[in-house]
């Protein structure tokens, strides 16, 4: 890779593995003028509560904000879907020179009146943090006056980033948590943290748990519900899934309840099946163990003739990984090692040092591991490492196919299921598809995702 490629101020965030020191810089600000592939504080509170289905959300800004994350996810709901109608204030010019407070809470009433959810979650943005005007004090007012919880998220900021609008999704809903009632929960429960019930995920999940003797209490977002989060206090622990987005909610759980927590993924084999053991550990109940073999067994039974076809054509073939939270790159590169394909490339917008030093033990010499990166880093590894298919999200897709690369879709807006055992066959057949598609002899690779 050419000096040129990457500006002098990010050399320590990107890292190629081998016999030097490892050292990763990462939880910084992104570089001005870097065109960083993350998004804004607002967005990261926003895709956290967004599948909470039976709530209003209220952007107070700008209308570009609620534009920007209308229907941002993929996330199904199994009854209401308010979460989808993304109401904003419309901030306009004379609303930032006299203030909005006003408009913020004529907009509330109307909408707690029209539509009777059961909470409202209100988002500030970047303008609001510049007026000044009192999110805290307007939605304490419509709260009392409509008995609902009517929610601040403090999402404004220009330097933070999406991490940061996690912390703030995470302090609006712990405020829920620990208002409803517990009594007739058992023993043997969770919470779901960090699953927002892509294409259904959420449903394949709960159903493991149920088959191994666990109840769910509160999906915490996917197909949330206010009245669940309220109850959530009650569950035994809390098995946290997207770890960047919502492990702070089960710390503040943890502190304040006692509640312990478990980090988990359930994208690929390995992972899926590591997930219910580690929750049959916690409650050490051996017939609950013994239900967890028997699922994963059950299901291995099919999915592996399966996978075996796809991992003929795919084996030697290269994959690189660019995700939001760095608990999905841990999954993705094990599922490219089941599917017999290389990884050469892996990074994330949010990971921690910790996170970085596990994708350095579980990738090969040579790999590319490198946090909150460009389009033109991102180009130069690929061009570089001459890959076969790319993992990313919506901001990525139109940098592999300018280089003619294969693309997987593996963010929040996607439509596939790609969670449990069900989930690793479909991003088998994915990529598969990808990859092997006859497109490719139509479309040479590019020198410059520019061309």
């Amino acid at each position: 890779m050419e000096p040129a490629t990457v500006l002098t101020e990010r050399q320590g965030q990107i890292h190629r593995k081998g016999p030097a020191p490892f050292a990763m810089e990462c939880n910084k600000d992104s570089l001005a003028g870097a065109v960083s592939q993350r998004a804004c504080v607002f967005c990261g509170s926003r895709v956290v509560l967004y599948p909470i289905a039976d709530a209003v959300h209220l952007v107070h800004g700008p209308i570009g904000c609620a534009v920007y994350t209308w229907d941002i996810r993929g996330a199904l709901s199994s009854g209401p879907e308010l979460h989808r109608l993304s109401f904003s204030t419309d901030l306009q010019e004379i609303d930032v020179i006299f203030g909005g407070e006003q408009k913020l809470y004529k907009a509330l009433i109307e909408l707690i009146d029209r539509h009777h959810p059961k909470a409202a979650f209100v988002y500030s943005t970047c303008i609001v943090g510049i007026i000044g005007d009192d999110l805290e004090a307007v939605c304490k007012k419509v709260s009392a006056e409509k008995s609902i919880p009517v929610l601040p998220v403090q999402s404004e900021g220009f330097k933070g980033n999406k991490r940061e609008g996690y912390t703030a999704a995470c302090k609006a809903m712990a405020r829920l948590v620990g208002t409803g009632d517990i009594s007739g929960i058992s023993k043997y429960s969770i919470n779901i943290l960090g699953d927002f019930n892509l294409a259904g995920e959420i449903w394949l999940i709960r159903d493991y748990f149920n088959r191994i003797g666990i109840e769910v209490v509160a999906n915490i977002t996917g197909d949330g519900r206010i009245d669940d989060i309220r109850r959530a206090h009650g569950a035994s622990l809390n098995v946290v899934q997207c770890s960047g987005s919502t492990m702070d909610l089960a710390r503040m759980m943890e502190k304040e309840y006692g509640i312990p927590s478990l980090r988990v993924s359930y994208f690929g084999v390995e992972d899926m099946a590591e997930s219910l053991y580690e929750v049959a550990r916690f409650f050490k109940v051996p017939a609950i163990m013994k239900k967890a073999r028997e699922v994963v067994r059950e299901e291995l039974q099919t999915l592996l003739p399966e996978l075996n076809r796809y991992k003929k054509a795919l084996t030697g073939k290269k994959a690189a990984i660019y995700v939001g939270g760095a608990f999905k790159a841990f999954s993705l590169v094990k599922a490219f090692r089941l599917l017999g394909m290389d990884v050469v490339m892996v990074g994330s917008q949010t990971g921690t040092e910790e996170d970085y030093e596990e994708l350095r033990q579980i990738t090969d010499d040579g790999t590319i591991i490198v946090d909150d990166s460009n389009p033109l880093e991102l180009s130069s590894f690929l061009k570089e490492k001459n890959v076969d298919i790319f993992v990313g999200g919506v901001k990525e897709r139109p940098i592999a196919y300018k280089l003619g690369v294969a693309f997987c879709d593996h963010n929040h807006e996607r439509k596939e299921m790609l969670a449990g055992f069900q989930g690793m066959l479909n991003f088998a057949r994915e990529v598969h598809g990808s990859v092997m598609s006859p497109v490719w002899g139509f479309v040479p690779r590019r020198e410059n995702a520019n061309d």
